[in-house]
């Protein structure tokens, strides 16, 4: 997530329970430490954000880590957690929940609204990810594990009208991953063993490509003053010895200059007086 008034541009690692803030402007890092895996980082106002933690949302004031307040998730299901999450156009929060070991289709897809009230929209996920938005109501959607893209379209009350199989990604293609939309609704997709990020318009026609010496692509979004430059997220997670060798990159942080410009960071928009 690119932070305009920060010049900064903060991104997760799930498993080592860290957020990772890179100031583009003083080269200066921070690692902040979290007690719970932490799937995702949202954007309030200030130094308030939101973190998408194992069963919980979590508002949190970044400079002193106060908390502010807490919205527990799925309690009911131990062995799920929160993974990617996004900000939509309305100021609402999109994420999705999936099993940590990667078994079962157990996760789903929830909405925060403006209100703080918790909605369930989707579920039978095995690996939640990448909410990508076209506008309000549209929006694409991932099962990794499945490797399918679905485009998504909602009512104003949040009900799904109407779920389609937007993209399918082959084996030799990886796993669609985190993902980003531009100015021209392009949908950029990371594949996840697949060192690459494709960029597909609105008809599924892949337009572009961007090979990186990373096999694990995870995320991707738009940033710097004119939202021209992509900060690309990778892991190191599942590689053997051979192929850290072969990309030996992997698990860093990667900017790439862009010829088309990104949608501006939206921050989560709240009625609620506390924040």
């Amino acid at each position: 997530m690119w932070v305009p008034f920060l010049n900064s541009i903060f991104f997760v690692d799930i498993k080592k329970k860290k957020i990772l803030i890179l100031d583009t402007k003083t080269n200066k890092k921070k690692i902040l430490k979290v007690d719970k895996e932490i799937g995702f980082i949202s954007h309030i106002k200030r130094n308030i954000f939101i973190l998408g933690l194992k069963s919980e949302l979590r508002i949190v004031d970044l400079k002193n880590i106060k908390i502010l307040s807490s919205i527990s998730v799925e309690l009911n299901k131990p062995n799920n957690r929160i993974n990617d999450g996004k900000i939509d156009p309305k100021g609402r929060l999109w994420f999705g929940t999936m099993d940590n070991l990667e078994k079962k289709q157990s996760g789903s897809l929830y909405c925060l609204d403006n209100h703080l009230k918790l909605h369930k929209v989707d579920d039978k996920y095995f690996i939640a990810n990448g909410p990508a938005f076209l506008d309000k109501n549209n929006f694409y959607h991932t099962d990794s594990r499945k490797r399918v893209i679905y485009k998504i379209k909602i009512s104003n009350k949040l009900k799904i009208l109407k779920k389609t199989t937007f993209l399918k990604f082959n084996e030799i293609d990886g796993s669609p991953d985190g993902m980003t939309t531009d100015i021209r609704n392009n949908l950029w997709v990371c594949h996840y063993r697949g060192a690459r990020i494709s960029v597909y318009n609105l008809k599924g026609n892949k337009i572009h490509q961007i090979s990186l010496p990373a096999k694990n692509i995870t995320n991707c979004t738009f940033g710097a003053s004119s939202y021209d430059e992509l900060f690309i997220s990778t892991a190191l997670k599942d590689m053997k010895a051979k192929e850290i060798k072969k990309y030996p990159l992997s698990g860093s942080l990667f900017k790439v200059k862009t010829n088309l410009r990104g949608k501006k960071t939206i921050s989560f928009k709240t009625v609620h007086p506390g924040f």
